[in-house]
């Protein structure tokens, strides 16, 4: 049977507001309106903060109606009016153009929510034709009045073409006419945690009579939502392991290799070494993420895992982010293997910016099967690429992927081949639980021996606007000694941003970024760089421009390349000492972490300067102390996850429906998804079908649509 929440919007309100809904928020279903949960809740007698607003911000807000007046238009025929309402302190005007008649609502004292995108004229902030809604006029000694007034509002996300009060409006319309809803917790469940029932938390969540009612509906949704993704995710694990892959055992290569090794691995290198080993011996495919600090290993690990699916006669696939990387990735095996086995493995590069002639050699050797170790850029991915035994499919830096570039590799598989997905991004156990619930994830924490720390030190121009002189005789100071400096910028030129920006770092201030073009020019020309060789690094480059620049770097013929985050992954250069990040309160956290750890790669100190503008206080400047604090990658992802909420976060990790949270905080929520997780597992052990939940079985169908579906089978 159809369940009520499947319902078109369409039958259920009517095809114009249905269209509405749809064509603004995205909304189709009666499920889909009904999880539009209200983002605040406003009273009546309660006034919102007019000082708080942002202009060009869609707002919506409760105020009281201080005066109101018409007035001709000097210019051109009609009038305008308008309303000044106030908080008690601050005042807004609301603007109507030819619409006089709105004098006999918006009267003086008449309290509202008001909705519109907040503009400025002539210094004052206005909203221009906003909409609105006029509360009701009650007696004060009406026995309701207090009652009235003290009801929560819910005020609800909404768009320039669709108001909150639109949305509640819609949403009275399917609550008074939605049949019963089953719940996706059990009933056991429920009682064990003291939950609302699911229909009267969705009543409540929306239509509540006082606070504690819509406290209580988030707390029972909560937990549904931690439960239903938890048990999509365990089910899909389930899937998974379920389908037969062919086992990939360490023979003569992977041996000698480990033989031939010239340094002892590390105890978590051996540890992760041996999860990976027992996953590929198994028919079962794996499905793994190792996720390590910058320099920890992760390649060397990924590298054993390849000889032993050679040694069976499978290839190996390995998806780097950019073409630097995959040169870099692919010069590293070569020299690792060492000349003999790399000539009987022929690893090969397969780029999109190969000549034809290239490319067209390096998808022969592929699809022939020449080729064990196969090393690509999104190249890979291309429909006419194809493999003669597909084993080993390794993603790294994963977080640079969507789903659907992986899966795309995955299914050139003939069996499903074993995954094996890198990530330098530390993540916190409430992420991992949340997005990646479904793999397997081992750690690397400890860096090999004899890796010397960096230091890290904030530059405040914002305190101290002299001291940018002295970044510059510090960065003369390493090239003095022998060294090359790397310095990074959020831009490319002056109009061109770099489009790597983590988003979530918000600048800290209008004014513009350093860019590479104007870095560049600047530092030729100080004195104290006199004589030096520099450089530019961008992603508006040629792949061939590129890669040449970072060959030269490398090989020591530049001492100081300014670049922007091209450089972020896996750039490997041991003489590179000393980085400077300039207007470092640009980037995120984890783009901080990783740039850093381009520098101290090799057996000289490492050193990082962050400047920054970003005043003292500013959430720009606490990110910027924070990484500078540390070098514990793992410290900093939490640290990065409580100062700009999971929804950042998680959508920088993944694209698709495990980022679309609604009312699930993993900053705040590990125990409950922990809990969740749990309980979701024991459902899912003891009745694997779903028979005996059939609620809970319509909820993952649910959840698994079209797109979410192929999300959560490409992981």
């Amino acid at each position: 049977m159809t369940s009520p929440l499947d319902t078109k919007l369409s039958s259920a309100l009517g095809g114009r507001t249905a269209s509405a809904l749809q064509k603004g928020l995205g909304l189709v279903t009666v499920g889909d309106l009904l999880s539009h949960y209200p983002r605040r809740y406003a009273k009546r007698g309660e006034l919102t903060a007019l000082s708080e607003l942002e202009i060009d911000a869609n707002v919506t807000i409760v105020a009281e109606v201080l005066e109101a007046s018409e007035r001709r238009m000097q210019a051109r025929k009609g009038s305008i009016f308008e309303a000044k309402i106030t908080d008690g302190k601050g005042i807004l005007t609301l603007t109507f153009f030819n619409q006089g008649f709105r004098k006999s609502e918006l009267r003086p004292g008449v309290r509202g929510i008001f909705a519109g995108k907040v503009g400025e004229y002539r210094g004052m902030r206005q909203l221009a034709h906003p909409d609105y809604e006029l509360f009701e006029n009650l007696e004060l000694s009406d026995p309701s009045a207090k009652d009235w007034a003290l009801q929560p509002i819910p005020i609800y996300p909404a768009t320039a073409t669709v108001a909150s009060w639109q949305i509640a409006k819609a949403l009275g319309v399917v609550l008074d006419t939605l049949p019963p809803l089953e719940d996706p917790v059990p009933s056991d469940v429920r009682a064990e945690r003291g939950l609302l029932g699911y229909a009267r938390a969705v009543e409540l969540i929306h239509r509540p009579a006082k606070d504690a009612d819509w406290g209580a509906a988030r707390k029972a949704l909560r937990f549904q939502e931690a439960f239903v993704l938890q048990a999509a995710l365990l089910q899909q694990r389930a899937l998974l392991r379920a389908t037969a892959a062919t086992p990939r055992i360490p023979g003569p290569l992977a041996i000698a290799f480990d033989i031939a090794m010239p340094f002892t691995l590390t105890g978590d290198q051996v540890l992760v070494g041996d999860e990976i080993a027992r996953d590929m011996a198994t028919s079962a495919p794996m499905n793994r993420l190792v996720q390590g600090e910058v320099g920890s290993g992760k390649t060397l690990v990924a590298l054993r895992a390849m000889l032993a699916t050679a040694d069976s006669g499978g290839q190996s696939a390995l998806l780097a982010p950019t073409e630097v990387l995959a040169s870099q990735h692919l010069r590293s095996i070569v020299a690792t293997l060492g000349p003999d086995v790399a000539a009987r493995l022929r690893p090969t590069l397969l780029t999109g910016q190969l000549p034809v002639a290239e490319r067209k050699k390096a998808m022969l050797a592929a699809v022939s099967g020449s080729s064990s170790i196969v090393v690509g850029t999104h190249a890979l991915l291309s429909d006419n690429v194809g493999f003669f035994d597909l084993g080993l499919v390794v993603v790294d830096e994963q977080h640079r992927f969507g789903v659907d570039q992986r899966e795309a590799l995955r299914q050139k598989g003939a069996k499903p081949p074993h995954v094996l997905v890198l990530t330098a991004t530390p993540i916190p156990r409430t992420v991992a639980m949340t997005v990646f619930g479904d793999l397997d994830i081992s750690t690397i924490a400890e860096l090999p021996a004899g890796r010397i720390p960096i230091e890290s030190f904030v530059v405040p121009l914002s305190e101290k606007p002299g001291w940018v002189t002295r970044v510059w005789e510090r960065v003369a100071e390493e090239l003095a000694l022998g060294r090359q400096v790397f310095v990074v910028c959020p831009a490319i030129d002056p109009a061109t941003p770099d489009p790597e920006l983590d988003a979530a770092a918000e600048p800290s201030s209008a004014t513009g970024s350093a860019n590479v073009v104007e870095v560049t020019a600047s530092l030729k020309a100080n004195p104290a760089l006199a004589g030096r060789r520099i450089a530019s690094l961008h992603g508006r480059m040629s792949s061939e421009a590129k890669d040449a620049t970072m060959r030269a770097f490398a090989a020591g013929d530049i001492d100081v390349l300014v670049a922007t985050t091209v450089i972020e992954v896996g750039v490997d250069v041991p003489n590179a000492s000393a980085m400077v990040v300039l207007d470092a309160d640009r980037f995120g956290v984890s783009q901080l972490h990783q740039l850093r750890g381009r520098v101290g790669r090799g057996t000289v100190p490492g050193l990082c300067l962050f400047v920054t503008r970003a005043e003292v206080g500013s959430l720009a400047r606490e990110r910027v102390d924070a990484v500078a604090s540390t070098l514990d990658g793992f410290e900093l992802a939490q640290k990065d996850l409580e100062l700009r909420q999971e929804g950042d976060v998680l959508g920088s990790i993944q694209s698709g429906g495990r980022s679309s949270l609604r009312l699930l905080r993993v900053a705040k929520d590990g125990e409950l998804i922990s809990d969740a997780r749990e309980l979701a597992a024991g459902v899912l052990e003891n009745d694997p079908t779903l028979a005996a939940h059939s609620a809970l079985a319509d909820a993952l169908a649910r959840r698994l649509d079209e797109t979410e579906a192929a999300f959560l089978a490409k992981n």
